[in-house]
């Protein structure tokens, strides 16, 4: 395609730091599951299970308690909780007291164990008598000692240690230092919040010899485990947009994600009577949950008045700072800011992010931060942070405009942020750009001449972005501005011409374009954009029209002398030249800059390469396209071209399939879909391929899906090859079930499609299908006109795959009345297809290239189909492959029958294999008969075996056949 310029509520422990939301699905943490429970099932064992508030040490640690209870284990669990005056030995009081059950059938409890019974009042009649002498320390770790032996396999889980006593600390560290044999101790703490200096046991704990020792620190889930929180609790509202947003408010911590999906799931049943809400503006309005506030809030209150003035600076800063900015703003001299920023750090307040650069841990700890400054005080700060950062060289404009409009005073902040906007978007950050000129146009009684400015640059900016839906509200938005003069408005409107056609693939964007002419009169050099932008449209005129408007953009570069302008047309001359199969693209294209002081020129030469790269795909040039695209990616990357990188990655998963790299292309495709989710061309490239892939594995049910949802898309497309390459792919399913009729009237009309645009120099799969169509219709002689007409569109342009395309419909021509010219002409088919590097066309080619020979008594017939036999396994192309292994039997091709049966005993053998991987598939039983050339009493047989043998329903043959481990 050419382009132009309900869940569950969370269970917290209502005191101490461990809280975690036991109605969401536990992701994330898999390996760290597996880590622990190793270590437990190695007693004795000391692990320490260490993180930051809300990241999940007592999930982890609950979930492995469920794997242990459903095992017959023993946990016992005590908390530790920050009270002013704890009680001595508390958590593990608490934890004891659980054991009370499972002593009452120990018949002789050792008398080292009657130490503890005034600690335990409700064990005391089990305990034996206490010493009548107060009992120190060790007295009391041998009695625990005794009783804990007396448990068997146990674990002792001691949760939030950096609020444990001294007493505690202990009399645990004596414990770790002679473990019961069966016993397992497991610790939880937060780092930033131990004593300061003070090891976790209060001294340094070393594992003993024979004792498993492990430190686990819990790290923050990554955004895909977010993903999928989001998803149990939000469902198909869990847009990837919107996880992206949870995970950068959240940045991992699962507390703060689970309350924040809590929150969002009620607010959707509130406002679903009133017709639905903005999930993710109600993220960016939502609070800091309760408990992370407080966690912050205890550690601000302990500071020091110099500590206390950094955290605020810091707060008001907003991003990592130095040291001398945050002493500056703090109002402290240096000495005092650097004991301030020690305290901080070592208060957990503040991290060192950078070199000699702190910043706050966390976003919402800034924020919590940010809250507690009484509003006079933050002005005074943010006046401060204006007046130390005017004075850097250069000065950072964006963060300047950030704290001028903190004060109030919006004149100054107006021409601030169009200043940092111009700032940001010549370094490539669009879009702080983007936001900033945003709140400039929300700006009431804005005057003229800046609402124009505004408007232009944020225009500029959101039609290279990626977000189609918000990128095209914001033109039509700033469009219906009745106070924006004519010349703006016909930038904007052009803007959303170009936006519509590249990313939504709706040609009506032309319409846009096309109006946006007139009111360009006074803007000569933004008129040739859209003359060079209306040369893509093949649905108007095609090639004759296209030249039109290729010549009247060129004519009118006399008018203007920007750079970027005449890169610009030169990259459209490009992508028509490529269109048309000319030779001389290629060198033109190597003569694009890839280097210039104009970002502009540089972005032309990235779409003309990525333009240029799709074509040659088309055309058959597979290795040059490669090399093109990776091109285009490298400079789509260096001069902000998001667009253009995403197009160019999507052509190269084109080229991945065509060269037989079919195992994980549905997986990437997906993953730039959800990347790219608004941009039309991934989602018709990826239905086309995958929808050839499933009908070459047999998915029937899903090809045909894919390809209709093709049609679809293609039919609002500028290009046609979308349209044709879908019906193709529709008429082959068509003759696949030898309704021959309907085949021909889908290949008819999109061939009228092809002839409008005249790009028979394209491949599109269609000529073949469509000979094969008529012929079955009985058409012959509208096949031979339409294979000649194809040669004649074609001759002389050096189109590899379109020539190969043309060998596949004339030998399906001769068919049998002249089989040894038929096999002639498939041989240069299967030749040609080699040469470009596309597997799958080569299997095909050879297949009928073997039926050929075999009807002109060629005895190289098995050799051939036997080597298209191969290939299509190769692919795991499982329909063609049970197609030709008949098309062998049927002509008496294949090897010589063996007496008896293979034993594969449990295993299954490979047809089986076929039949599991189909029903993993969601296969019915017709589906696979189709697929495989069966009849359905022999699927029947097959399907009952393949579950027999996985120990598999229909339901879970999927995870069955993942279990049984690769084919043997």
């Amino acid at each position: 395609m050419g382009k132009t310029v309900g869940t569950q509520a969370a269970s917290r422990d209502p005191v101490g730091g461990a809280a975690h939301a036991q109605g969401f699905a536990f992701v994330g943490r898999e390996h760290e599951l597996a880590t622990l429970l190793s270590a437990l099932h190695q007693a004795p064992a000391v692990v320490l299970v260490g993180g930051e508030a809300g990241i999940g040490k007592s999930r982890l640690v609950a979930e492995a308690k469920k794997v242990l209870v459903a095992a017959g284990g023993r946990v016992l669990t005590g908390y530790c909780h920050p009270l002013r005056e704890p009680s001595p030995y508390g958590p593990i009081i608490d934890a004891l007291r659980e054991a009370a059950e499972w002593l009452r059938s120990v018949v002789d409890i050792p008398r080292s164990a009657g130490v503890l019974a005034p600690l335990l009042p409700d064990l005391a009649d089990r305990l034996p008598e206490p010493p009548t002498r107060v009992a120190d320390t060790r007295a009391l770790v041998d009695g625990l000692h005794s009783l804990l032996s007396l448990l068997g396999p146990a674990t002792l889980v001691v949760e939030d240690m950096h609020w444990a006593d001294d007493a505690t600390r202990e009399m645990l560290l004596l414990l770790t230092r002679d473990m019961p044999a069966a016993l397992s101790l497991v610790l939880t703490f937060r780092n930033e919040d131990l004593p300061l200096g003070r090891p976790l046991l209060g001294a340094a704990y070393r594992r003993q010899p024979g004792t498993t020792g492990i430190t686990i620190e819990v790290e923050p889930l990554t955004e895909r485990s977010v993903h999928q929180l989001a998803r149990q609790a939000l469902g198909p509202g869990a847009t990837p947009e919107l996880s992206g947003v949870l995970y950068q408010r959240c940045e991992g911590v699962p507390l703060v994600v689970e309350e924040d999906l809590i929150t969002l799931a009620e607010n959707r049943h509130h406002r679903a009577r009133a017709g639905g809400s903005d999930m993710i503006a109600d993220l960016q309005h939502a609070e800091l949950p309760h408990s992370l506030r407080e966690a912050f809030t205890e550690r601000l209150t302990a500071l020091s008045p110099a500590a206390t003035a950094i955290a605020e600076a810091a707060a008001v800063i907003g991003v990592e700072a130095n040291e001398d900015l945050l002493a500056q703003v703090a109002d402290l001299d240096p000495e005092q800011g650097s004991l301030g920023i020690t305290e901080a750090l070592r208060a957990a307040v503040l991290q060192e992010s950078g070199i000699a650069r702190y910043s706050f841990r966390h976003m919402l700890a800034q924020q919590a931060s940010y809250q507690q400054i009484p509003g006079p005080r933050r002005v005074t700060l943010h006046r401060r942070a204006i007046e130390v950062m005017e004075a850097q060289d250069p000065p950072p404009l964006v963060q300047i405009a950030h704290h001028t409009l903190q004060t109030g005073d919006t004149s100054a902040w107006l021409e601030r942020a169009e200043a940092a906007a111009d700032q940001a978007t010549a370094v490539g950050d669009v879009g702080t750009a983007a936001t900033l000129l945003n709140r400039v146009l929300e700006t009431a009684g804005l005057d003229r001449d800046v609402r124009s400015r505004a408007a232009l640059a944020l225009a500029a900016i959101v039609v290279n972005g990626v977000d189609y839906a918000t990128s095209a509200a914001t033109l039509r938005r700033i469009l219906a501005d009745p106070q924006l003069p004519t010349p703006a408005r016909g930038e904007i409107r052009l803007s959303l011409g170009m936006l519509m056609t590249n990313h939504a693939g709706d040609r009506r964007g032309s319409e846009e374009i096309e109006r946006s002419l007139d009111e360009l009169a006074e803007r000569p050099d933004r008129a040739v954009r859209a003359m060079a932008a209306l040369v893509m449209n093949e649905r108007a005129g095609g090639p004759k029209q296209a030249w039109i408007w290729m010549n009247r953009a060129e004519a009118a570069l006399s008018r203007t002398h920007e750079p970027g302008v005449r890169a610009a047309v030169q990259a459209t001359r490009l992508s028509l030249l490529a269109r048309e199969a000319d030779p001389d693209v290629w060198a033109l294209v190597d003569q694009m800059p890839r280097h210039s002081d104009d970002q502009e020129v540089v972005r032309q030469t990235a779409r003309a390469l990525c333009n240029v790269g799709e074509v040659a795909i088309e055309l058959g040039h597979d290795r040059r396209a490669a090399q093109i695209l990776a091109e285009g990616i490298e400079l789509g990357r260096r001069t902000g071209f998001p667009h253009i990188e995403c197009y160019c990655r999507n052509s190269l998963l084109r080229l991945a399939a065509q060269s037989g790299k079919w195992a994980d292309i549905d997986e990437r495709y997906t993953a730039l879909a959800n990347e790219y989710p608004d941009t039309v061309l991934v989602r018709s490239d990826r239905a086309l391929t995958l929808g050839q892939v499933a009908a070459a594995r047999g998915q029937r049910s899903r090809a045909l899906q894919l390809f209709k949802d093709a049609a679809v898309l293609g039919e609002t497309e500028p290009q046609v090859t979308v349209a044709v390459r879908a019906a193709a792919g529709l008429a082959r399913m068509r003759l696949a079930d030898d309704e021959p009729q309907d085949a021909w009237a889908i290949a008819a009309a999109a061939l009228e499609t092809l002839r409008s645009a005249a790009a028979w120099v394209r491949s599109t799969g269609l000529i073949p299908v469509a000979v094969k169509a008529a012929l079955g219709c009985g058409q012959r002689c509208v096949a031979e006109d339409l294979v000649l007409e194809g040669e004649s569109a074609i001759a002389g342009a050096v189109t590899p795959a379109a020539v190969a395309e043309l060998h596949i419909a004339r030998g399906t021509l001769m068919g049998v009345n002249d089989p040894v010219s038929a096999a002639q002409s498939f041989e240069r088919a299967r030749l040609q297809f080699a040469d470009i590097g596309r597997p799958y066309d080569v299997a095909l080619a050879g297949e009928q290239l073997g039926v050929a020979l075999a009807a002109a008594g060629d005895g190289q017939a098995a050799v051939h189909l036997q080597e298209a036999l191969s290939g299509f396994d190769a692919l795991g192309a499982t329909h063609d492959f049970a197609r030709c292994q008949r098309t062998m039997y049927e002509l008496g091709l294949a090897g010589p029958v063996r007496r008896g049966r293979r034993g594969y005993g449990d295993r299954l053998s490979p047809r089986e294999q076929q039949v599991a991987e189909l029903l993993a598939q969601g296969a019915t039983n017709q589906d696979i008969a189709q697929a495989l050339f069966l009849s359905p009493r022999t699927v029947e047989t097959h399907v009952a075996r393949v579950l027999k043998k996985l120990g598999a329903t229909r339901g879970n043959v999927a995870d069955a056949l993942r279990n049984a481990g690769p084919k043997k």
